[in-house]
């Protein structure tokens, strides 16, 4: 299969899984799951091109994990970073003690006055280690890590949850738990 068309296609399903089904009549129950049936036809009327063997290919290539299907595969949805309302059902879980976070350089002025801040998605993403905070902050420019004290936070009530891909998550983290490392 041709890369190209598997790096489209995941970005398509990125883009209408988590931020706007709408734009393909596409309906999330819930819990953010997709019919895959109503997915692959939506597609296909909104001009992408969309089967099942393509459909699965992603998902099991994605390096992100960000898609997932049931365990009868007739349902799909992205593992997390929803700008949308969803419900992942998720349990809150003791995190590592510490967890990092990618950002660039003009966002530290604003994390250092209000810490990490979910913005437009429904939780702040963070990692288990330093490469994959890189790798994220590597894609608006050169990336500085951030050292999240997951361990003080989660001492004094903070919830933290682990999504199917990896990506830790929770609602905020205050800037006195970061360390501002380069």
């Amino acid at each position: 299969m041709d890369e190209k068309i598997i790096k489209g296609t995941s970005k398509f399903l990125s883009f209408v899984l988590r931020h706007s089904p709408e734009t393909i009549h596409l309906k999330l129950d819930e819990n953010g799951w997709a019919d895959v049936d109503e997915l692959i036809i939506q597609s296909n009327k909104h001009n992408v091109p969309l089967d099942f063997d393509l459909l699965k290919i992603v998902v099991e290539t994605n390096d992100k994990k960000r898609f997932a299907f049931n365990e009868d595969q007739t349902k799909i949805r992205a593992s997390q970073g929803h700008s949308i309302e969803v419900e992942l059902n998720l349990d809150a879980v003791e995190p590592l003690d510490y967890l990092y976070h990618g950002t660039v350089a003009t966002s530290i002025e604003s994390i250092k006055e209000k810490g990490l801040q979910k913005i437009s998605r429904q939780h702040v993403h963070l990692s288990k280690d330093k490469e994959t905070a890189i790798k994220v902050g590597s894609r608006r420019g050169k990336p500085i890590i951030l050292i999240v004290d997951a361990k003080s936070m989660y001492q004094e009530g903070f919830k933290f949850y682990l999504s199917d891909n990896g990506v830790w998550l929770t609602d905020e983290v205050p800037a006195k738990y970061i360390e501002f490392k380069n």
